[in-house]
């Protein structure tokens, strides 16, 4: 990670943390150990543990309505049939209000295929675009954490 991220397994907290310094501020970041459809146990074990407010939480998710390469950030919403959205919605009693950075990873063109898609690695090409996106969500980073959301999101979400 640009940012140095030295990552240390925490049991209790059913993941890995690291924290790193973005735009001046210790910003911790969270890596779940649990299946997609379990997140929200380690989410709210993080949030208790160091007491951060969800609606300062930025979730980071794969979002097959967004093509490869493209990353959009956004504030509220439901889960959007994304399985790791729905468990934090649902341990934190419904409350939606939190920030997401949803990854592009495209569809299979049929809701049959998705569990196949999701679970399976991306091809070549997918791939460089998807590390594509995440390289440029993070240029943005230093934005979001100075509370310049809005900045972040007109920057990401123009295109190049």
């Amino acid at each position: 990670m640009q940012h140095g991220a030295a990552w240390k397994a925490e049991g209790k907290l059913f993941g890995s943390v690291a924290s790193v310094v973005i735009a001046g501020e210790k910003v911790l970041l969270f890596k779940p150990s649990t299946f997609m459809n379990e997140s929200g146990k380690g989410v709210r074990a993080v949030a208790q543990f160091y007491k951060i407010p969800l609606n300062e939480t930025l979730v980071v998710h794969d979002e097959l309505d967004l093509d490869p390469g493209v990353a959009r950030l956004k504030f509220d919403g439901g889960h959007g049939g994304q399985n790791g959205l729905r468990d934090i919605i649902r341990v934190f009693g419904g409350d939606t209000k939190f920030h997401r950075l949803r990854v592009g990873i495209g569809h299979p063109g049929h809701k049959d295929r998705v569990v196949g898609y999701v679970l399976s690695k991306p091809n070549a090409g997918d791939t460089d675009k998807i590390l594509d996106a995440i390289i440029s969500a993070a240029d943005v980073m230093d934005l979001v954490v100075a509370g310049n959301v809005m900045d972040a999101m007109t920057r990401l979400h123009t295109p190049r």
